[in-house]
């Protein structure tokens, strides 16, 4: 097991990069499914768990695999006959996995998917993807904790989607580039990891328009090839460090981020009396001595992302004042303040909104994340606490961040990951070469 120790009080300071963005790149390895002949060739990518736990599923479906993690790169070819069953193993630990489904039942005519898990952040019914994938065509079962979809062929079609889901909106457009005809899909998701993978689609041969927009429309084709492509920055791990520049009262130049993927946060940040800037080369934030409360609503792209709440809420628990948060994507995603109450946090949360007082003296406590983005805010609240702070469950925060420990250590943070059990055998070691004397 290991953690994160950071002994709190310390600005940072200086330049930090940003990999490419988790949430592009796992849909862009499963459109490698769609491709085949040629070979799918994505740089930019980012050295974490999801990815690697994806191109693992795509090797067992008999893709062809290369990841060349120090450049950044991955290959992927499906020129050969591939498999349809995504099995529990791969499933259960991922729920971005779900996102083969569309690519295989167009490929193949057929998946079979486990259930999918990830982080435990409240409900995220797969029913949209669902219901887009039956409107194609597909004939949909759910049995034995697996869901199996059959199509002789996918038929384009108008798709309304209840919510904007991502990854519905993923799936569909995924199985609507091989479909027959035109396929319209409504009220879709507007995120620019969207735009990237219809980018990346539309260079494999697809026509894919409006992306980014809340009305897409899929022009099918008979096949998909492959191509190079750069996967988008992280705006998520971009907003990251925004916010532990803006917690540690910091001066923080984050390198490849783009102003325009987070607009919502620079806004809210300018609010509560930080600077932003916009550089040719990245953002800039430089903090302030007293920070002022702020209300902030989660809501689908391009509102304030729910991937950065749990992070935001450490900034306005520092606030001169009362600050609120409305989640309204997850029902459970106010886990990290349980933990953040060990370190002297004070809030009430009534229904879907925590009121948050501050200003808080955080205080070092050993905490554990609940998932990937609670995570970064306790290494953030750690940051600024007084004492030293141990965070726990690190195989959440690796689902998201390469070498975060390490970055911000090159910002002037006092922080480090340890193995705890080496650390017990070391000491049980010297305890049996020295032990006491009576």
């Amino acid at each position: 097991m290991e953690k994160i120790i950071i002994k709190g009080g310390h600005r940072l300071f200086g330049r930090v990069a940003v990999e490419g963005a988790k949430n592009a790149v796992l849909p862009l390895q499963a459109a490698g499914i769609l491709a085949s002949t040629g070979t799918l060739h994505l740089t930019n990518v980012p050295v974490l768990s999801d990815v690697i736990m994806m191109n693992e599923l795509l090797k067992f479906l008999n893709i062809r695999v290369q990841f060349d993690r120090e450049n950044h790169v991955i290959d992927l070819n499906a020129g050969q006959r591939i498999s349809s069953e995504a099995p529990f193993q791969y499933v259960s630990k991922m729920r971005a996995s779900m996102v083969v489904m569309g690519p295989l039942l167009a490929r193949t005519g057929y998946a079979k998917i486990a259930l999918p898990g990830g982080c435990a952040i409240g409900s995220r019914p797969i029913d949209l993807h669902l219901k887009g994938l039956r409107q194609l065509g597909a004939v949909i079962k759910q049995h034995d904790g697996y869901i199996e979809a059959r199509a002789d062929r996918l038929v384009g079609t108008n798709i309304y989607l209840d919510f904007p889901s991502v990854g519905a909106t993923q799936n569909i457009m995924m199985a609507a580039t091989l479909a027959e005809g035109i396929t319209t899909i409504e009220n879709c998701a507007r995120e620019p990891e969207i735009v990237d993978l219809a980018n990346a689609l539309n260079k494999m041969g697809a026509r894919v328009h409006g992306a980014g927009t809340d009305v897409i429309r899929i022009q099918g084709v008979n096949f998909l090839h492959g191509c190079d492509y750069r996967v988008m920055s992280d705006r998520i791990e971009a907003g990251t460090f925004m916010i532990a520049a803006a917690a540690t009262n910091g001066d923080v130049v984050i390198e490849n981020a783009e102003s325009k993927y987070n607009e919502p946060l620079i806004a809210k940040l300018q609010d509560m009396g930080v600077t932003v800037i916009d550089q040719d080369d990245g953002i800039r934030v430089l903090g302030t001595s007293v920070l002022l409360p702020s209300t902030v609503q989660t809501a689908p792209y391009p509102g304030f992302p729910t991937d950065l709440q749990p992070q935001m809420t450490v900034l306005q628990l520092l606030a001169n004042g009362t600050s609120t948060m409305n989640e309204t994507v997850f029902e459970k995603r106010f886990m990290h303040l349980e933990e953040l109450r060990r370190m002297n946090a004070e809030y009430q949360i009534k229904n879907s909104t925590a009121v948050l007082s501050g200003p808080t003296k955080f205080s070092g406590a050993e905490v554990a994340a609940t998932d990937l983005r609670a995570g970064a805010a306790l290494v953030i609240a750690g940051l600024v606490a007084q004492g030293i702070t141990q965070v726990r469950n690190l195989k959440y925060l690796d689902r998201g961040y390469y070498h975060l420990h390490q970055k911000l250590a090159q910002l002037g943070a006092q922080i480090d990951r340890i193995n705890i059990d080496d650390q017990i055998e070391l000491a049980s070691a010297k305890e049996v070469n020295h032990p006491e004397r009576g």
